[in-house]
């Protein structure tokens, strides 16, 4: 494995609603070492990736990797500074990670960085309290604090639904779909790319953007085509109707008027 593992969210501790936390004393401080074996269990607990015990290392030492711990201060017999979940995350080039096509860059900041979010959990008995999505707002908060800092980015299991639609309503980004990225008990697994831009930092447009722009353009498109058939078809239909004493009826022209009216509703094209 290599030195930082990918990045991975557990699922069911992401479908969380938009309420305060239940629990007033719930608190959020750096993991120091006396945190690593409960750390190490919470990973072993939720994830279907192992991690090596130098990736520990480097969260509870702060090495190469920062880190939020949740902890419950109300709880009693010793336990109110155990983990109840936690957050990591450490600093990459933004012109050397995966999205660095997407960066806009300030030349007079220097050298730009990503937070990218390694690891992101919360214990079952604590989930759906507002916990992981305030471990993430303490990311965005960090990342926005460093002027060089151009966002924040994680990669989510493409069927982790519960994680996708917290990081939608947190505003994040979804610019890519990585096919196998995932290799889990030797199968592949499709992930997607999400991105929170901080300090300006904005895409034009990212790939996917392009993408969906160009379905919905040709989607308009073949809605305009159907509708403009289906409606010379009910005209010629019209034109066919004959009379009791066996004429052709012509048309009222406020038919005519109605349909020429639907026509040019119907030419529009819808864009995102």
């Amino acid at each position: 494995m290599s030195r930082f593992p990918r990045g991975f969210v557990e699922n069911s501790s992401m479908e969380e609603p938009e309420t305060p936390l239940r629990r007033a004393s719930i608190c959020f401080r750096p993991i120091n070492p006396s945190d690593l074996e409960r750390l190490e269990q919470i990973h072993r607990d939720l994830f279907p990736i192992r991690y090596e015990s130098e990736f520990f290392q480097n969260v509870v030492n702060g090495g190469d990797i920062v880190s939020w711990a949740a902890v419950d201060r109300s709880r009693p017999d010793g336990h109110s500074e155990e983990l109840i979940g936690f957050v990591t995350a450490k600093f990459v080039l933004a012109r050397e990670s995966e999205i660095s096509d997407l960066i806009r860059y300030d030349s007079s900041k220097g050298e730009e960085t990503l937070v990218y979010i390694l690891t992101l959990g919360v214990v079952e008995t604590y989930r759906k309290l507002g916990v992981a999505k305030s471990l993430i707002k303490e990311v965005i908060k960090y990342a926005s604090s460093i002027p060089v800092c151009r966002g924040v980015y994680l990669h989510v299991i493409a069927h982790n639904n519960p994680a996708i639609r917290l990081y939608k309503r947190m505003s994040f980004r979804c610019v890519r779909r990585l096919h196998g990225f995932y290799l889990i008990n030797g199968q592949h697994f499709d992930s997607y790319l999400f991105v929170y831009f901080v300090n300006g930092s904005r895409s034009p447009c990212s790939p996917l953007d392009l993408v969906v722009l160009v379905l919905n353009y040709v989607r308009s498109g073949i809605k305009v085509v159907a509708s403009k058939l289906r409606m010379k078809q009910e005209e010629k239909g019209l034109r066919g109707v004959k009379c009791k004493d066996n004429t052709r009826c012509l048309l009222p022209t406020q038919t005519k008027r109605n349909l020429a009216s639907s026509e040019r509703v119907s030419s529009g094209y819808d864009y995102v």
